[in-house]
């Protein structure tokens, strides 16, 4: 379990979900893209939540370990989601030279 730091509110959230949020959140930025991730957590009264995150080129995300034993829901379907997001956006396209060539483009459902 991981503490994600966000807009001044620190939520827990399981590892798997916290480190792809995070790497999601970098190529997000790196990309001028924005994107919402909606997160399932506990808030610092135990109770549980999902939180919405939304990632941009300025969003301040720090995520951080812990020691606490608290159980934090997980959501594989939701890891699942993110790995697909963070290929679609890690997906190179490539483009021939400015003399007037095709660009090159890859099918979303390649990456799958």
């Amino acid at each position: 379990m991981r503490h994600v730091t966000y807009a001044e509110k620190t939520l827990f959230v399981d590892d798997t979900l916290a480190d792809l949020l995070m790497e999601y959140s970098r190529l997000i930025a790196a990309a001028g893209e924005s994107d919402t991730v909606e997160v399932p957590a506990v808030g610092a009264d135990g109770n549980e939540v999902r939180a919405t995150f939304l990632l941009t080129s300025s969003t301040v995300l720090m995520t951080e370990t812990t020691s606490s034993d608290l159980d934090v829901p997980a959501d594989d379907g939701l890891a699942a989601d993110l790995r697909k997001r963070i290929r679609r956006v890690s997906a190179v396209n490539v483009a021939l030279p400015e003399d007037g060539g095709d660009q090159v483009r890859i099918n979303e459902d390649e990456l799958s």
